[in-house]
């Protein structure tokens, strides 16, 4: 380091007395510069160069990845299809935009149905399916058997229900019977992401039905 400091100062003293000639002094400092930036290179004293494309890629990356992982967070879809491999049931899910009974019993002719004021899949909060149950020998229409044997289940049970891009897995936390007699209602409003099935023979009837509870545990693409 002394050398270094020795030599910068030789050439300042030698720049001081070639001052007068302009031209002179400007290829001088020229020379000064080279030989100042060839010292310190050869010590290792120079500051590392950041390659500035480089910082520029690797923070755009990091954006879109955050932006990604937020994006996936906030999708609310709605249910299409629902999977329960233990009781060999697999359905399709109706959405329809009316709570009106009857418009309600006549989805029912058509899957299970997803009670409109519920939440979707995606969201916080209780997605509530509704479908028929009938174990008649001979029954015309096999949406009346949608729910046919979800009594079956046990905690621990996997329950898949599909958007058109995405499986939402669910695993069973219980399983009850309603009476006919009991005022008990299905809380929508509930804390984590939630999934409630339930017999039905009509929207508005009374008559005993089987519910059963599961959770939610993740989301993957459909297919995958």
């Amino acid at each position: 380091m002394k050398e270094i400091i020795e030599l910068l100062a030789r050439l300042i003293r030698v720049g001081r007395n070639a001052y007068a000639r302009k031209w002179s002094f400007l290829g001088l400092f020229a020379v000064m510069f080279i030989g100042s930036v060839g010292a310190l290179a050869s010590l290792g004293l120079l500051p590392e160069m950041v390659p500035v494309e480089a910082s520029i890629v690797e923070t755009s990356t990091s954006q879109v990845t955050l932006s990604a992982n937020v994006s996936e967070k906030n999708v609310v879809e709605l249910p299409i299809g629902i999977e329960i491999t233990a009781i060999s049931l697999l359905a399709t899910i109706v959405n329809p935009v009316t709570t009106d009974i009857e418009t309600l019993d006549e989805k029912l002719l058509s899957g299970a149905v997803r009670y409109p004021t519920s939440a979707k899949l995606g969201e916080v909060g209780n997605v509530v399916l509704f479908g028929h149950s009938s174990y008649l020998p001979i029954v015309g229409n096999q949406a009346y058997k949608t729910f046919n044997g979800i009594q079956k289940l046990v905690a621990g049970d996997v329950v898949t229900v599909s958007s058109s891009g995405t499986a939402y897995t669910y695993r069973v936390r219980s399983v009850t019977k309603e009476s006919a007699a009991s005022n008990a209602g299905i809380e929508l409003a509930v804390a984590g992401r939630v999934l409630t099935l339930a017999t039905c023979n009509s929207f508005g009837a009374k008559a005993d039905r089987f519910v059963v509870t599961a959770d939610f545990v993740e989301s993957h693409p459909a297919g995958s």
